[in-house]
């Protein structure tokens, strides 16, 4: 049924404006569509971002969105150049190495949009 379709990664934010300069500027995304500062579709690879204006934004305390990449380090690093700044989670047999945390060969990052949204970066 549904593993033939590809699936949406879906974003509730308060402001899109300040969710596009996030999105935009330092996410480094480009909208593929927008509908009256409600929506905002953003292609990421064969995936696709889809960014609205709700009142529930920033209320799920999981995470929203991962894209998966071969350097977490170096993305993290360019990331933080452009002012994201990485969350710090404390999980059982998982170390830290900076902002990367690490468990065996699997290493990520978690950082969060200006509503509070947790997005991630693993290794692929």
């Amino acid at each position: 049924m549904l593993k033939e379709h590809e699936a949406v990664a879906t974003i509730a934010v308060k402001d899109t404006s300040a969710a596009r300069k996030f999105y935009e500027g330092q996410l480094g995304l480009k909208p593929e569509d927008a509908h009256d500062d409600e929506v905002v579709t953003y292609g990421s690879g064969k995936s696709r971002l889809f960014v609205y204006k709700s009142a529930y934004a920033g209320t799920n305390k999981a995470t929203s969105a991962t894209w998966t990449v071969d350097d977490v380090d170096g993305l993290a690093r360019d990331l933080k150049a452009k002012g994201v700044q990485f969350e710090r989670y404390d999980m059982p047999g998982m170390k830290h190495e900076g902002d990367v945390h690490v468990a065996g060969n699997m290493r990520a990052a978690w950082f969060k949009d200006p509503d509070g949204n947790i997005l991630s970066i693993v290794s692929g």
